[in-house]
Formats: C-alpha cells, sequence, structure tokens
C-alpha cells in the first residue's frame, strides 16, 4: 500500500491534513456496487481522499464503501479517509445551502464531510440536472448570500473546511472582501495542456490549496478528451522514462506543489496512478511540458450544456485566466 503525501489545509480546528492525491467519483456509466467496490479497492492501494459531489450521483455507495472499509478493518476510524463533497448549482442560494449539505451528508450517511466545495459559480433553474441546460436557465449567484451559508456549514461542524471549485480570480478576491472564513481550496481542470500557471501562483499567495480536476484530461469519458493522453511530448518522456503517459501527467501535477483528484475503477490503473515518487521529472523534461500549447477544455459545457459554448465564459470571461 502506497503510503500518499499530505499538507494542510485551514478547517474549523485550525489546519488540518489532506492527502494531495484523492479518487475523483465523478461517472457516468458505473453502477452504485461497482462505485463501492471500486473504492474498497482503492483503500487498500492507498487512497484516502475522496471526491464526489451531489452532481455526480456518488455520495450513497461512497459512504456504503466506507462503512465496509471500517467492518473490514481496512482503515480503524472515520477520520482516516477524508470526504469532499460539492454544492450543486441548483442550491446555489443562500437559504438552500444547509438543506443541500444535510441532503449529502444523508447521501453519505457521515456527520460531516472533511471539505465542501460550491461546484460552479452560478446558479441553474432546472429541475433535472441531466438535461441539456441552456443559456436561459443560468445566472449569476449572489456569492457573499452563498458564502455566508457555506461558513455555517462549517461552525455547525457539517465541513471542516469550506472552498470553492471553478472560481477565477475576480469572485474569489470578492469572497476576501467580506468572508469570515477563507476558501481552503480551490478545485479547477489542470493538466499539462492547461497548466493554469497563473492561477497556481494566485492561489498560493491567498493560502489556497489548488487542486486539479481531470489531470490526464478524464479520457474515455463522453466529457472528457484524450489531448494529455495522446500529446506528443508526454508520450515521449514517457517512453524515455519507461512510465506511463498517465504517470508522467501525475507526476507533473505533483511537482507543481498542488493536489489533485484522479478516476480510474480500475484496480491496476489505480496503483499506477500512486506510482508517481521516488522519482522525478527532469529540468530538461519540465521545460518541455511548459512549452505545450494550453488548451482549457471546459467540462460543464461538454456535459449538460446544450449551446457549444463556455457559459462560464459569458458570465465573467475571468474564468479563462491562465
Amino acid at each position: 500500500m502506497v503510503s500518499i503525501p499530505e499538507t494542510n489545509i485551514n478547517s474549523s480546528g485550525g489546519l488540518r491534513p489532506i492527502p494531495l492525491i484523492g479518487m475523483g467519483m465523478a461517472t457516468a456509466a458505473e453502477s452504485s456496487l461497482q462505485v463501492k467496490d471500486a473504492v474498497i479497492e482503492a483503500i487498500k492501494a492507498g487512497y484516502r481522499h475522496f471526491d464526489t459531489a451531489k452532481m455526480y450521483g456518488t455520495e450513497k455507495p461512497l459512504g456504503e464503501a466506507i462503512k465496509e472499509a471500517l467492518r473490514l478493518g481496512l482503515i480503524k476510524s472515520r477520520a482516516e479517509v477524508f470526504v469532499t463533497t460539492k454544492l450543486w448549482c441548483d442550491a446555489t442560494e443562500g437559504r438552500l445551502v444547509l438543506p443541500a449539505i444535510n441532503e449529502s451528508l444523508r447521501n453519505l450517511d457521515l456527520e460531516y464531510v472533511d471539505l465542501y466545495l460550491i461546484h460552479w459559480p452560478l446558479k441553474i433553474h432546472q429541475d433535472d440536472v441531466k438535461s441539456p441546460i441552456t443559456k436561459e436557465c443560468i445566472a449569476a449567484i449572489n456569492i457573499k448570500d452563498v458564502w455566508e451559508a457555506m461558513e455555517e456549514c462549517q461552525n455547525l461542524g457539517l465541513a471542516k473546511s469550506i472552498g470553492v471549485s471553478n472560481f477565477y480570480p475576480r469572485i474569489i478576491e470578492e469572497i476576501f472582501s467580506f468572508a469570515k472564513i477563507p476558501p481552503a481550496i480551490n478545485q479547477v481542470e489542470m493538466n499539462p495542456l492547461w497548466q493554469q500557471k497563473k492561477l497556481i501562483e494566485f492561489c498560493k499567495k491567498k493560502d489556497i490549496l489548488l487542486t486539479g480536476y481531470s489531470p490526464l484530461g478524464s479520457f474515455s469519458t463522453k466529457w472528457g478528451h484524450n489531448r494529455v493522453m495522446e500529446c506528443d511530448v508526454l508520450q515521449d518522456i514517457a517512453k524515455s522514462k519507461g512510465k506511463t503517459v498517465a504517470q508522467i501527467s501525475l507526476r507533473w501535477m505533483y511537482e507543481q506543489g498542488v493536489s489533485f483528484v484522479v478516476k480510474s475503477f480500475n484496480t491496476e490503473r489505480m496503483k499506477q496512478n500512486l506510482d508517481i515518487f521516488g522519482w522525478s521529472l527532469t529540468e530538461e523534461e519540465l521545460i518541455k511540458i511548459s512549452r505545450i500549447p494550453q488548451q482549457k477544455h471546459g467540462y460543464l459545457t461538454g456535459t449538460l450544456v446544450k449551446e457549444p459554448i463556455d457559459i462560464i465564459t459569458e458570465i465573467d470571461e475571468g474564468l479563462a485566466f491562465q
């Protein structure tokens, strides 16, 4: 079993450790039983951070897997796992935040989550989250009302830490203008083809840990792309080092000083994705990766939005901050 390095983030009890590598729980094809079994295998491999969301529909099997892991003795207590879930866009109003986190806690069958994130900085007026979303259903949120409700979640002990996802500097600066509890994390798309250099620098100055999702481009999913796995630069480096392209990409993420969540329910690939320690990229290899042409993917657009445009960028062009 691999021991995953940790870093500290701000929480209700002061600084709190978070594993730098987490297992992503977004899925479209796997059944609840497959998700549960995959989490148990991931715990056996060494994963201790699990990143879910109401939108993913995997909160319940994740909670069931944690209970099973405790029963099997794979972990000794709930405190050994770090659970992240997210506030979906149909509840981004101050009055809806507490009911939303309580619903997630019921799904997880947990008393608290370690981290609660605002999934996107927008409001969706649409009942069926699986249907294509149109521009008319999307609006900006009152971030002050929503963030104050997020703070209440932490003050009540329902979340140990709170943060944001897919947020850009302007709206983060706005949060800092009134927040009593600043965001601990900003989770965004990040991989060698969308390196987020300026956003990493911004978050470090604000003492916010940047967490990268889709570090491999979410390849082989309907919402992802294969550009990371098919990148010639990464393939050449992988071949020269006797590593996989995934390992090169994940090692590069680790060397940027960020955390990340990576999803694979294949037991062998789970283990491969943790085999990124005990070796490093050379300065020459890092320079080659830094020169890869950058291209933002836009995951919300790819999965749910009917029109082939970046809705978030329409609300505020700052999301493309790179």
